[in-house]
């Protein structure tokens, strides 16, 4: 099909006004279940410290001759742990000139960017809380890091050929990372073995939480019961959110920022983030036709007892 000789198009046009939308799409995800679940505490120094105890076993000969002499048994101290506070920031600069042009999707950019940057932070915290990192004290030249959540982990465990679990230290040690071991394809066994170890300890662990690939493997999982369909409701519903264990109802979390080849047993209140420092927002010295902020928070993982939580290590992803 030809057109009439010098039809004047959009090609040739000078004029046109763009067609921008003024939204800015982001689907980014922004949940953080781990540090979302957990409780929030005040720290007061960069090795935060807490004391854990536990009871003497239970034993069937505790009967005594009447009118005996009693007698004593060691008393066992408490232990001492800690974890470091560790430093995350995120810092946006936004010259004069864009702040002031007529802008798509925002009005102030340095907001938006501040906004943006907040949200990050977040992400960021919720990657390094379920991490499997060591905590070091820093030094002038280096920055101090906590323990995260997979080195903490160590009496209820299910690991892979060559696995070994992260070592929580006698006093005024924290925890080390554990070494990875073979992965393996993940089992409704390898989670009930964890949950039942969990119990065992004394736990009531009461949220499972892992990656994508193996949030599915566990909707497969039986659970001792049978899926039913509806023929007039027309669904199909092939998904688990509640784990009913032997031991109580679990929910099941999906997290993106957790290690996928990991998943834990969480009792979420023997769990907090202490806080050095809240998130806060700082103004940086003005060097330049341009603002600089940064948004900042100094905090820890406090493991209130490892014994209660639990973990299914070395998981295949794919």
């Amino acid at each position: 099909m030809a057109i009439v000789t010098n039809t004047f198009q959009t090609y040739q046009a000078i004029g046109d006004r763009e067609d921008l939308t003024d939204i800015i799409y982001n689907i980014s995800p922004t949940d953080t279940p781990f540090m979302s679940s957990i409780g929030k505490e005040k720290a007061t120094g960069v090795l935060h410290e807490w004391q854990t105890d536990a009871l003497a076993a239970a034993v069937n000969s505790n009967h005594h001759i009447e009118g005996d002499e009693i007698s004593f048994g060691s008393i066992s101290p408490t232990a001492r742990i800690n974890n470091h506070t560790q430093i995350s920031r995120k810092a946006v600069v936004v010259s004069g000139t864009q702040d002031a042009v007529n802008k798509a999707g925002r009005n102030n950019e340095l907001a938006y960017q501040i906004s943006k940057s907040s949200k990050e932070l977040k992400r960021d915290m919720e990657k390094t809380l379920t991490h499997n990192q060591t905590g070091t004290a820093g030094s002038t030249g280096a920055a101090r890091k906590l323990s995260g959540l997979t080195s903490w982990i160590q009496a209820s465990t299910s690991v892979g050929a060559n696995g070994a679990n992260g070592q929580v230290g006698g006093a005024d040690v924290p925890g080390t990372a554990r070494t990875d071991g073979t992965q393996r394809a993940f089992t409704e066994a390898q989670l009930k073995n964890v949950v039942k170890q969990c119990w065992d300890e004394g736990g009531d662990p009461s949220m499972i939480m892992l990656g994508s690939f193996n949030k599915q493997k566990l909707s497969g999982f039986t659970g001792g019961s049978t899926k039913m369909t509806s023929a007039e409701d027309k669904r199909l519903v092939n998904a688990v959110d509640i784990y009913e264990s032997d031991f109580g109802a679990m929910t099941v979390v999906p997290n993106r920022f957790s290690r996928s080849r990991d998943c834990f047993v969480i009792q979420p209140d023997m769990w907090a983030v202490a806080f050095l420092r809240d998130f806060q927002l700082m103004d940086l010295a003005k060097t330049g036709d341009a603002e600089k902020k940064a948004m900042i928070a100094e905090y820890t993982l406090v493991s209130k007892n490892e014994k209660a939580s639990g973990a299914v290590f070395d998981l295949t992803t794919s």
